[in-house]
């Protein structure tokens, strides 16, 4: 198992969306939870554990 390298993990979650920072201590329950997915979200991107492909959920806008 590779160790985890702290700067990296640091640098995860300032790349994460602002609102998952502060959703993060957000008083309603399901705000922390999506705050929390999105941040384990970014975190995985960025360690290369998660293919980086699109989301088949999310709209694709026109450019």
């Amino acid at each position: 198992m590779d160790e985890i390298d702290e700067n990296r993990v640091a640098k995860a979650i300032l790349a994460a969306p602002g609102w998952a920072s502060v959703g993060i201590s957000a008083p309603k329950e399901s705000t922390r939870e999506a705050a929390a997915q999105e941040l384990a979200l970014t975190l995985t991107k960025m360690s290369g554990d998660r293919p980086s492909a699109i989301d088949p959920n999310q709209l694709v806008l026109a450019l």
